[in-house]
């Protein structure tokens, strides 16, 4: 098991396909990363060396940011356009989507279970 960027990656992946385990990097990422390291991105993690994991963790923690740094980036820049009430931040406020989808049909997972607005169904009959 080798950790890269304070994270476990699987043994038996690819090492293109674990990297994408880190929290900020994708496919196209990993393959840029394992480009810049010299490495085949088709050998398997367990068959890493020492000196490719550390060449990786070089890479990874020289150019680009992961894990913590990269949330703690992508929660600040929400909070800040909430603060500054923006009409994103309005969108993130109030638990809506945010860039522009529409929300008549779709959008459950934004606004949650949706409410039975009441008279949509008819009335039983009553007894008398």
């Amino acid at each position: 098991m080798a950790r890269i960027a304070g994270v476990t990656i699987p043994s038996e992946k690819q090492v293109w396909i674990g990297l994408t385990y880190v929290y900020g990097i994708g496919r196209t990422t990993s393959k840029a990363i394992l480009a810049a390291a010299k490495i085949e991105p088709t050998t398997r993690v367990k068959d890493l060396t020492e000196a490719q994991e550390q060449k990786l963790n070089d890479i990874i923690s020289s150019k680009y940011s992961v894990e913590g740094d990269l949330k703690r980036l992508v929660t600040n820049n929400i909070k800040r356009i909430k603060d500054i009430n923006s009409y994103k931040g309005l969108r993130h406020k109030a638990g809506l989507p945010v860039n522009g989808q529409r929300t008549r049909t779709n959008a459950r997972t934004r606004k949650g279970k949706a409410i039975a607005v009441g008279g949509a169904q008819p009335k039983a009959a009553s007894k008398t």
